[in-house]
């Protein structure tokens, strides 16, 4: 992996760490006690939490951990994502500074499932570019809920025939309250105000529950809530890749120095043409004997430079409703009717401005390097630029502006019916609905052409190097900084492309019907056989629409320049900046700009706002949005059997299950091919799979555990692989570039085995090991193979061919997987032992470390096919969490800290790279509880206290920086009412 940075000061983060302790004892569980034991102690509060979960996990007949809220409405992190990363193996990826994805031991959201209330669901939401955009996966965003909506998550770790398919990693499940789970009426409230010191911003909190059953506890109505507000600044420096010299045709050449190519890279930069006064091309350098090093350094194809170099702000406003709702009935002794409702409305907008350097990832025809030239340049023994001055470099002030909304719904009805004495029928149907809409996309520009002493200096820094802006004055509006349109007046400037409006609303629909009938029947007190049928239609819908010319117009009569403009100030505060690093930028107004352009007219527009301009917004017609158009179906239906024991077996307890699962999915893709203009076409698939499973615990002793687990599993493909939109040629060469509907899903055998030793009350060590043989893999690479094998149908090709004509296809295929192995260790420790306040201290900590590589797949020919073994996307090889807790009763806190090795994300990167990924991270929380009395609690939390960044990287041997942002530490004072 590569070199890992090293971590920022320590600083503790409030509500992560309650989540610590919660989630850490999720796996663990304590065993039963005796009942005089049991009567001397009443639990509550953080250790009630732990108790609780720690028997959960000791009870199930898998290998699970549970994370139990520590009261009604008091889970204990703010984001799912955040407590989840509390249980061993599960690491998570930020977006924004706040938990998103979820990986599990080592396989990504893409491999993990999950339920609410039972019913399989898929919450999906939009991030910024660097943390993956809008969510077109399977992977389940947990940002889109508040924590407090829920009363428990269990990680499901091994499999049986009961629990769905679909999962390589683990299933999640997650529960809200329900009525009949409380003593009669109940109700509490809790306020909060959170303050971010980047932002210095304060923004409120707010959740309440309120429970009571009627009619003699036949009949149980619950409500609950969550609302809250989040406004913070993500800064930072970034690059968005790396690039070396020669790839994009090298530099501006020095006098007498033949370029690189293309050739005309040295004649264009002495080309003044006809420009803009002050913005003329830069005179070619004399060939001295440093200008000429300079220009080799720089042409070096071992030697990178950063494509991007940008100062950035990200200001994040967000708001996020949930509610829940249950009502139970009981009829009558053998009869329970469940019906549960989530909602929940995420809504933000974020705008994005970035100061940045575009020529060095420009082409020729667009300002690009060939005609930048190289005043001095000096690169580390790794070959990553460290130092560079140039003459000719375009600046440009970028702004992007998103609305973004998920509104996610479920109801679930549970209906359960024994049958005598030894049967119990339930029945459970629901709809999971998350629709994500960005109506609002529009990126606007700035430009300031030519500039001459552009200094990058990373000697200090490379994670926040100095960048001098030379001739430019960025903090300025007339230092430089305008509109550049086509044509600019009655002249233009050579080699440029002028200011830009890009439009690009988008938008995901994921749908997912679940109906499941299950019968158990009691065969005796040591046997139970269970069986059910499931059928499950998920649906996925994507749109993505750009405007059909994405520059400029010039400027419209009677517009004065400085109207459009706006400055941002106070950047990079708690960053370390260098000095004399800029903190204030021009920047677009984009009020002003849609106002003078009529931006968002959707039209064909002739003036008077500037002139021509092609303000359409186009989509299966458009090449660049045509792939974000596309739709699955996925219809699966299943069976299964399985027997559940508990008995003894050669003078031990023992209990488990053994079951097989058998599902049929059937797949219709729709996506767009490039011809005529977007040509729809739509795939069908069908395959099966028999999934058998084993899960089996002996008790060696009354405190010491063993577990083992075996399966066959499966996870269905990507969605974007499955699209079967792309390129499509019957003439010439036959050829297709795309996605592809024929794809088999992962398929893998598992083993699992643990020891749990629960040594003392609410104590728990143990030691797990996993291991996954992954028989197929998704992987993108060029083959030859006829065409009725690729999965499109036959109605594409032209009348006089059969289907059996060869095409050199370039799309996803199934490779031939790898291994995947690790162990975890868990420890939960009360400090019972110690004497005076000691006693009420605790800890919770685990580790877990994965191994596993792939092979992917650098380039492809024709005739040849280049590959490289690296690790598995999204595995960390290491992970660990530690809490501290204190809990008399009165009096609480729990400090925790969370970390995860580097990982990759991206292989290859592109750019002449091998990998990309992100570095180590290590995040603390805190918080802080006291009860004034029964009812009133006050609470203090503090979150992000190392001020984490999101320090994303590319290529292993340099770790070129491609996201240095961070999002300031937040503390929340709040209040709980319990009535």
């Amino acid at each position: 992996m590569p070199a890992f940075r090293p971590s920022r000061p320590l600083a503790l983060r409030p509500v992560a760490l309650a989540v610590a302790l919660v989630a850490a004892p999720a796996w663990a569980q304590q065993a039963a006690a005796p009942a005089a034991q049991l009567e001397t102690v009443t639990v509550t509060g953080i250790r009630a939490s732990l108790e609780s979960a720690l028997n959960a996990k000791r009870q199930d007949k898998g290998i699970v951990d549970v994370i139990k809220a520590e009261d009604m409405g008091k889970f204990p992190d703010t984001n799912l994502a955040e407590s989840l990363q509390r249980i061993p193996g599960v690491v998570i990826d930020r977006d924004a500074g706040e938990g998103r994805n979820i990986t599990v031991r080592g396989l990504g959201g893409d491999f993990a499932r999950t339920r609410i209330n039972g019913i399989e669901a898929l919450a999906t939401t939009g991030g910024t570019d660097s943390s993956g955009g809008a969510n077109r996966t399977r992977a389940f965003d947990f940002n889109v809920f508040a924590a407090d909506l829920f009363n428990s998550l269990t990680v499901r770790k091994s499999s049986s025939a009961d629990v769905d398919e679909g999962s390589l990693g683990a299933t999640i499940d997650l529960q809200t309250a329900r009525p009949f789970d409380m003593k009669g009426f109940v109700a509490a409230v809790s306020v909060k105000g959170t303050y971010n010191q980047l932002s210095g911003t304060t923004t409120p909190k707010t959740s309440f529950l309120i429970s009571n059953t009627f009619a003699d506890k036949k009949i149980g109505v619950l409500l609950s809530g969550a609302y809250s507000q989040r406004k913070i600044f993500e800064e930072g420096f970034s690059t968005v890749r790396w690039d070396n010299g020669p790839s994009s045709g090298g530099w501006c050449s020095p006098v007498g120095v033949t370029p690189l190519s293309p050739t005309t890279g040295g004649a264009n930069c002495g080309t003044a043409g006809t420009t803009v006064p002050a913005t003329p091309v830069p005179a070619r350098l004399p060939g001295t004997a440093e200008n000429i090093a300079a220009y080799n350094a720089a042409s070096s194809a071992t030697n990178f430079h950063p494509r991007l170099p940008r100062y950035g702000r990200l200001t994040h406003d967000q708001s996020r409703l949930g509610l829940t709702g249950s009502v139970q009935v009981r009829p009558s002794d053998t009869t329970l009717l469940t019906f549960d409702m989530l909602y929940s409305k995420l809504d933000a907008t974020r705008q994005e401005d970035f100061l940045e350097a575009i020529s060095f990832s420009r082409a020729l025809s667009a300002g690009g390097k060939q005609q930048t030239s190289v005043l001095a340049a000096e690169y580390n023994a790794a070959g990553q630029m460290v130092y560079g001055k140039f003459n000719g470099v375009d600046i440009r002030s970028e702004q992007r502006f998103d609305e973004l909304s998920t509104e996610f719904s479920q109801p679930t009805l549970t209906v359960e019916q024994d049958i005598g004495d030894s049967m119990k029928l339930t029945v459970r149907g629901g709809r999971a609905t998350s629709r994500f809409n960005n109506p609002i996309q529009t990126t606007t520009t700035l430009e300031a052409p030519n500039v001459n002493g552009y200094e990058y200096d990373a000697r200090g820094d490379d994670r926040a190097p100095l960048i001098k802006y030379g001739t430019l004055n960025p903090s300025t509006a007339s230092g430089g900084f305008a509109i550049y349109g086509v044509p600019v007046g009655a002249t233009s400037i050579t080699n440029f492309t002028p200011s830009e409006v890009r439009i690009r609303p988008n938008g995901v629909t994921n749908r997912q019907d679940v109906l499941t009938v299950d019968l158990a029947w009691d065969v005796n007190t040591a046997l139970t056989v269970r069986g059910g049928i499931s059928y499950k239609q998920f649906s996925f819908t994507s749109f993505d629409k750009r405007r059909t010319v994405e520059t400029m117009t010039a400027l419209p009569a009677n517009v004065l320049p400085n109207s459009l403009v706006t400055t941002l100030d106070g950047f990079g505060k708690g960053q370390n900046l260098p000095a004399g690093s800029v903190t204030s930028w021009v920047i677009p107004s984009l009020p002003a700009i849609a106002s003078a352009y009529n931006i968002y007219c959707d039209c064909l527009q002739s003036g008077p706002a500037g002139g021509p301009g092609d303000y359409r917004l186009t989509s299966i017609t458009n090449g660049n949005a045509r792939g974000g158009n596309r739709a699955i179906t996925e219809t699966d239906t299943g069976a299964w059997l399985q027997a559940e024991f508990d008995t003894r077996l050669g003078g031990f307890p023992v209990k488990g299950n053994l079951g097989a699962r058998h599902v049929k999915t059937a797949i219709s893709a729709t996506g767009y091919l490039a011809t005529g203009g977007g040509s729809p076409v739509t795939a069908e698939r069908t395959y099966k799979d028999w999934l058998p499973s084993a899960n089996l615990s002996v008790s060696l002793s009354r405190d010491l555990m063993l577990r083992v687990a075996a399966a066959k599993v499966m996870s269905r493909p990507p969605l974007q692989s499955l699209n079967p939109g792309g390129t499509l040629s019957t003439t010439g060469t036959l050829s297709y570039t795309g996605g592809n509907p024929a794809l088999d899903p992962y398929r893998a055998t598992t083993a699992d085995a643990s020891l749990e030793w629960y040594h003392a009350k609410n104590a728990f060590i143990g030691l797990g090991v996993f291991h996954k043989d992954i028989s197929s893999f998704v992987l993108t690479r060029g083959r030859d193979m006829a065409f009725n094998q690729t999965g499109l149908p036959q109605s594409l090709l032209p009348s006089n061919f059969t289907g059996d004509e060869i095409f050199r296809v370039s799309a996803p295929i199934n490779s031939n997987g790898g291994k995947l192995s690790g162990f975890e260790i868990n420890v939960q420790q009360p400090f019972t032992f110690l004497p005076g306040i000691g006693k009420n201290f605790g800890m919770l900590a685990n580790f877990t470390q994965v191994k596993s590589k792939m092979e992917y797949v650098l380039s492809a020919t024709s005739l040849t096919t280049t590959t490289v073994t690296e690790d598995l996307i999204n595995l960390s090889p290491r992970s660990w969490n530690l809490s501290v807790y204190y809990d008399d009763g009165t009096f609480s806190g729990r400090v925790s800290g969370s970390a995860r090795s580097a990982f990759l994300n991206t292989v290859p990167a592109g750019n002449n790279q091998d990998v990309a990924g992100k570095n180590k991270t290590f995040n603390v929380d805190m918080s802080l509880g006291y009860k004034y009395s029964k009812q009133l609690e006050f609470t203090l939390e503090a979150i992000n206290l190392t001020n984490q960044p999101n320090d994303q990287f590319i290529s292993r041997s340099m770790n070129n920086v491609v996201v240095n942002h961070y999002t300031g530490r937040e503390f929340a004072v709040g209040a709980r009412y319990k009535f």
